[in-house]
């Protein structure tokens, strides 16, 4: 009866998400409904287990989450994203209209941007560059998910996203983890996808398929419906209500000032990751004022931390004057944090009352007892989870709180290195994510305008099927030759 309650109280959590409900209230729902199948004691769970484990969440990560929504509202706002795109754009022409959205997509994410600021901004842009070269605008959210979220979000070293930071505090990594592995994946996807976009781009033509048959189409307006809305928030970190909040600059900055506090970003979280904190004497952190930890466990979001904040101070610096609205856009952007970061710590808090029922010993036998060792383990348990939740980074939460230490011991007991853990970790989470139910996909899908029915097969081939085929060869590599 208490594996019937888990499943029951998943299968409620993955219905209700998706039909637009809020996971601030299904959460301890389902966890509730799993609870009373195993005869679990209900407020104790609720107020003792599900809240404890969410807290620990907001503890640990509100930081983050409010730095970058700030970065991203700033970036916004000061009319820096734009620059870059059209900077970007303009040196690559319309010719080579697919790779100027994925390069430009992709550097605003890996600099830090959230995907879903850069959707409002690459949308609109990208709809006027298809039309220019007449290239159907059903291939637009494949392309613009090519850069936004697949490399740039659990691939590349150093990326400073959400999804690429949760598991630092259970391997005691960086961000910059088995970094050789994450180059060669975050190429594979690359080339994967652009092959993909570049047939399906030959075969329109030859098919006489243009810009939706109409060279005339009127561009797409964005706009976010209160269920989008609802089902978006847990697959990113950026409430996409606060985007329409404070006055964005009638014209932006040179392209070099732009893209400085991107460079920031990057370069900073480097040198405190791999020079400044590895030099520096943090033995008082083991004592119990400060939770009795170690460096490693928290040097990763400090690096972060610190990137984003230096970042941030950058953008104020080179463009205070092209923030009409500074106090507005500040407030939105720490404001657009709280709800993404409240919805994930509630799919914490149901995974820590799931972990404590006794019948989730079946589970964590089901888990371990998959053919293939720890890494195999670790990745079908992250797709399974990521998938169902649709939501990268809350079912990497889920399964980190549930199983961390337990992957953790059996590294150690096969020779696996722990950054190598985190990069299958962060790979796996960012596959299956993309099912049609996720947040990230709706909303991208409705401000550009089209529907699962036109677009969805393509973005499943490079946003799903080249992250497969990048995780499997980095799974093979990692086997063969470790991590590097």
């Amino acid at each position: 009866m208490g594996l019937i309650g888990i499943l029951l109280g998943l299968a409620l959590l993955m219905w209700l998400a998706y039909r637009g409900v809020s996971v601030l209230l299904v959460s301890p729902l389902a966890a509730l409904i799993a609870a009373v199948f195993s005869g679990e004691p209900l407020l104790a769970h609720w107020t003792q287990t599900f809240m404890s484990g969410a807290a620990r969440f907001v503890a640990q990560w509100f930081p983050m989450f409010m730095l970058g929504g700030l970065f991203g509202k700033l970036m916004g706002d000061s009319g820096s994203i734009s620059s870059i795109a059209q900077y970007l754009t303009n040196k690559l022409g319309t010719g080579r209209t697919i790779l100027a959205v994925v390069i430009v997509s992709a550097i605003v994410t890996y600099g830090g941007v959230s995907v879903f600021v850069a959707f409002f901004v690459l949308v609109p842009m990208a709809h006027e560059m298809f039309r220019a070269a007449n290239i159907p605008r059903r291939l637009l959210p494949a392309t613009i998910g090519l850069g936004a979220f697949t490399f740039t979000m659990s691939v590349m070293p150093g990326t400073p996203s959400v999804n690429n930071a949760i598991p630092m505090p259970y391997f005691d990594t960086t961000t910059f983890a088995a970094p050789g592995l994450s180059l060669i994946a975050s190429a594979i996807i690359f080339v994967f996808g652009m092959w993909w976009l570049g047939r399906a781009e030959v075969a329109a033509r030859k098919a006489g398929e243009g810009y939706d048959g109409e060279a005339e189409a009127a561009p797409v307006v964005p706009f976010v419906s209160e269920i989008v809305r609802e089902q978006a928030a847990p697959a990113g970190d950026f409430d996409p209500a606060e985007l329409p909040h404070g006055k964005r600059a009638e014209s932006g900055p040179p392209f070099a000032v732009a893209v400085l506090p991107l460079v920031v970003v990057i370069v900073t979280n480097f040198m405190m990751s791999l020079v400044v904190f590895p030099r520096l004497d943090f033995s008082f952190l083991s004592e119990y004022q400060w939770g009795g930890t170690t460096i490693g466990a928290v040097s990763g979001v400090w690096s972060v931390i610190v990137a984003l904040a230096a970042a941030n101070l950058t953008v104020l610096l080179f463009n205070l004057r092209r923030l009409p609205s500074l106090r507005e856009s500040l407030d939105a952007g720490a404001n657009s944090a709280a709800l993404p970061m409240l919805m994930i710590a509630s799919l914490v808090g149901f995974g820590a009352v799931v972990a404590a029922l006794p019948a989730f010993t079946t589970v964590r036998d089901a888990v371990f007892g998959i053919a293939g060792g720890p890494l195999v383990s670790l990745s079908v348990s992250m797709n399974v989870l990521a998938g169902l939740t649709g939501t990268a980074s809350g079912g990497m939460a889920i399964v980190l709180n549930a199983f961390g230490d337990d992957f953790l011991r059996l590294g150690a007991e096969h020779h696996i290195d722990r950054e190598l853990m985190h990069r299958i970790t962060t790979m796996s989470a960012g596959t299956l994510d993309a099912l049609p139910h996720n947040g990230t996909v709706l909303l991208l899908l409705q401000i550009s305008g089209l529907t699962h029915r036109e677009s969805y097969l393509d973005m499943v081939m490079t946003v799903i099927v080249s992250c497969i085929v990048a995780l499997v060869a980095v799974l093979i590599l990692g086997t063969v030759f470790g991590s590097f």
